[in-house]
C-alpha cells in the first residue's frame, strides 16, 4: 500500500499546490483521465472547503492531505484544524430556494465526483474514494 502525504498553510493561493500533487499521483499511479477530473475537481474543492470554512484562511493553521492506493481503490484525506461541522445538516443546494446562492455546493459535488465520501472527528478529516477499475 503506498501513502502520500503534504501539508499546506491556509492560503487558498496553494490549492495548485493540491493540484501538482494530484498531477504527481496520477503519473505514479496511472490512473485514467476519467477518474482523473473527478479527482482534481473534488479534492480541490474539499482542500479550499479546509482551508476557508475549517482553518478560517488562518495562514498559521495547516491542511493536511494524503493520498492512500490499495488494490482497487484511491483514498485522498483532507484534514483541517478547524472546529468542524455538522455534515448530516446541510443544505440541498439543489432546492429552489437554494438555486441562486453563491456557497453551498461543495459536498454535493464532492458525494456526486466520488464513489464515497466519509467524514470524521466531527467534520474536520473528510474521505474521499475513487473505485478503480
Amino acid at each position: 500500500m503506498d501513502v502520500i502525504k503534504i501539508q499546506i498553510p491556509s492560503l487558498t493561493e496553494n490549492i495548485r499546490i493540491v493540484e501538482s500533487f494530484i498531477d504527481n499521483a496520477k503519473e505514479k499511479f496511472h490512473f485514467n483521465d476519467d477518474i482523473y477530473g473527478n479527482i482534481m475537481i473534488a479534492v480541490t474543492e474539499s482542500v479550499n472547503n479546509a482551508i476557508v470554512h475549517g482553518n478560517l484562511s488562518d495562514k498559521n493553521k495547516n491542511v493536511s492531505l494524503s493520498l492512500e492506493l490499495d488494490d482497487n481503490s484511491l483514498k485522498f484525506t483532507i484534514e483541517d484544524q478547524g472546529v468542524g461541522f455538522n455534515y448530516n445538516d446541510l443544505t440541498d443546494p439543489t432546492a429552489p430556494e437554494n438555486l441562486e446562492k453563491i456557497g453551498g455546493r461543495g459536498i454535493f459535488l464532492m458525494k456526486h465526483l466520488c464513489d464515497e465520501v466519509t467524514f470524521h472527528d466531527e467534520g474536520k478529516k473528510v474521505q474521499l474514494s475513487f473505485y478503480l477499475g
